[in-house]
């Protein structure tokens, strides 16, 4: 029985063939990163009335965090905003050095470079950080290039997606990312994303302690946290410590589940608040009746506790002391 082998001549052949297809696949690999021939170099401007294009000017060579937003919006915009101002915070130094930020707005119309810059200011934005604007059917094509814009947009009640795209230029490489997630994971998920080592510290499995967050606290750090504190001070929006004393319980639980109407309806309180804290909207958060209940309770709770802490570390008077002379 005969064994028919190719000849060397024959075997050279193939494995150059294979050698090439491998090639040939690196090479369109490369050619597909989302680089100069992917991204439009559209003319945009900035909050400060400066003009640049997108891909030259804002992307080539850097590191970016890009999302979508338009001013009037009453629902997730003011959150997402709220969001990034708390990562800007966490990110110090590293913002407009290995990381800039590009909020572009989706309603250029109304969104001029003015009223942008008197939003970013709202949220205390700071260098490394851009609001733009510019052409509709400019952006329209930008925001589809870029993944954050969906064919349901129009018909949804936030007019889009609340997403946020990190883009790694030098690599050609993009992650899509929730622009309303949790600033401290966001901040771990872009240090992971470009490499970064430093970026904030870690326990160890071994030094972690369980988890134990009840459905209030979670929907207060997930929903409220970035514009809130309970005792700490304004952020944002007020500070919520004794708020359930300070407000009855019904006006709350109405403000929770539809602020957008109770200032629309010209409530003085609302009205007081919007003018107090720069017409920063309060965003319907979508919550249920449950979701409020529990809410209220936790901030009632921490708030009761928040204070009593305050109290045991005021300086002790000795209240037996008398005035010379009495």
């Amino acid at each position: 029985m005969h064994i028919l082998l190719p000849c060397w001549k024959d075997r050279a052949k193939a494995l150059l063939a294979v050698a090439a297809m491998a090639l040939s696949f690196h090479g369109a690999l490369a050619a597909t990163k989302w680089g100069s021939d992917y991204f439009p170099d559209i003319v945009l401007t900035t909050q400060d009335g400066a003009k640049v294009h997108f891909y030259d000017d804002l992307v080539k060579g850097k590191f970016v965090a890009v999302n979508v937003i338009y001013t009037s919006c009453q629902d997730e915009c003011p959150l997402e905003t709220a969001r990034m101002a708390e990562v800007q915070r966490l990110l110090g130094d590293r913002m407009g050095r290995d990381i800039f930020f590009l909020s572009i707005s989706i309603d250029p119309e109304k969104d001029t470079p003015k009223v942008l810059k008197a939003y970013s200011e709202k949220f205390g934005v700071g260098p490394g950080w851009l609001f733009l604007t510019g052409k509709k059917e400019d952006i329209k094509v930008l925001t589809r290039k870029l993944g954050l814009s969906r064919s349901s947009d129009a018909v949804s009640k936030d007019g889009h997606a609340s997403s946020l795209m990190l883009g790694n230029d030098p690599n050609g490489q993009w992650m899509r990312n929730s622009a309303v997630d949790n600033p401290r994971f966001l901040v771990s998920t872009m240090a992971g994303f470009f490499g970064w080592k430093d970026t904030l510290p870690t326990a160890s499995y071994a030094q972690a302690r369980p988890i134990d967050i009840g459905r209030a606290q979670f929907t207060f750090e997930s929903r409220c946290a970035s514009c809130h504190t309970i005792g700490e001070g304004d952020r944002i929006g007020p500070d919520l410590g004794q708020v359930t004393a300070r407000r009855s319980p019904a006006w709350l639980a109405r403000y929770l589940k539809e602020p957008e109407k109770v200032l629309a309806e010209g409530d003085p309180t609302a009205v007081i608040l919007s003018r107090r804290y720069q017409q920063v909207r309060m965003p319907n958060l979508r919550l249920g009746d449950e979701d409020v209940t529990a809410l209220l309770r936790y901030l009632d709770e921490q708030g009761k506790a928040k204070a009593t802490a305050q109290q045991t570390t005021l300086p002790q008077h000795n209240l037996t002391h008398k005035p010379a002379g009495r």
